[in-house]
């Protein structure tokens, strides 16, 4: 497909707006519910979502009715393998939204790709190029001048948010694989029904029975829709940001998160200007940036 610079910056807006405002919207629901409530609500308002463009599709409500809907997890250990992890990687990525700054976690978690490079050259026996010892080392150079290790500004929730980029790494070499026998669609929809019983048992471990509905109330409503709808957009806006334009344009945009989620923080929530939390992240951007001009121009 051709780049078209117009669709990708459109996508891309998608893609900034609905991760903005899907970090407010937990934070909305953080004084009534518990991390685990809120990822299982996200699951399920994921499923019903999914599960109705799904129908509508096979319907023919979008054009000619669609065979390429939701099919069986295969291979089923796989999917279960990714959707373990990224439960994992969610549930410290929401913890480290509670107790962190949200420009800190949004900084962090961009150290997912650098986490990728390592797992995929250590269990998937991937070349290990220039571009990506330079992704890795400034990737977590990034990391040192965030947290800044040693020093008074360090704050030890931060390795909450790193664990939790790891295992996005993993989640996104599985999410690699399985895209090669699934839909984008029914890797999504399965991650939902897979992961939403996690959330509900790792809730009742916690010594809080996983009943939710006690703990609403009506002006959490607008929460809760965005918190449904934006983290399933934020992807949809992502994929199609890669389709319409390389990674080498989409990337840098995608970084404009940080300065974003730093003037909500500030505005809505009075947290402080970290200078060396944009230091850091335009680190660990320069390192992805370096791995994805050097894959382009290898292929």
């Amino acid at each position: 497909m051709k780049s078209d610079m117009r669709l990708v910056v459109l996508w891309m807006m998608g893609t900034l707006a609905a991760f903005l405002v899907l970090a407010v919207a937990i934070r909305a629901l953080v004084p009534a519910l518990s991390v685990f409530e809120i990822l299982a609500l996200r699951n399920l308002g994921g499923i019903v979502i999914l599960g109705v463009w799904a129908l509508l599709r096979a319907r023919g409500h979008f054009g000619a009715p669609s065979r390429d809907g939701i099919t069986a997890p295969r291979p089923l250990w796989l999917h279960t393998t990714r959707n373990v992890f990224h439960f994992a990687g969610q549930a410290l990525w929401t913890t480290g939204l509670t107790l962190l700054p949200i420009a800190t976690v949004f900084a962090l978690e961009f150290t997912a790709p650098a986490w990728t490079v390592v797992l995929a050259v250590l269990f998937l026996g991937e070349r290990l190029t220039a571009g990506r010892v330079g992704a890795v080392v400034l990737g977590f150079a990034g990391v040192l001048v965030i947290l800044r290790p040693g020093m008074a500004a360090f704050d030890p929730a931060g390795l909450i948010v790193l664990a939790a980029a790891a295992m996005f790494g993993v989640q996104l070499i599985t999410t690699k694989r399985l895209t090669g026998s699934n839909t984008v669609l029914n890797i999504l929809f399965w991650m939902n029904i897979m992961q939403l019983p996690m959330y509900l048992v790792a809730q009742g471990l916690t010594g809080r029975a996983p009943l939710i509905l006690p703990h609403l109330t009506l002006a959490m409503v607008p929460a809760l829709i965005a918190l449904c709808s934006c983290g399933l957009l934020a992807h949809v806006c992502l994929t199609n940001a890669f389709r319409h334009g390389d990674a080498i344009v989409v990337v840098p945009i995608d970084f404009l998160r940080i300065p974003l989620i730093t003037l909500v923080g500030v505005l809505l929530y009075g947290e402080a200007f970290d200078p060396m939390v944009l230091l850091g992240s335009a680190v660990t951007a320069a390192g992805i940036l370096w791995n994805i001009r050097s894959e382009s121009r290898g292929k």
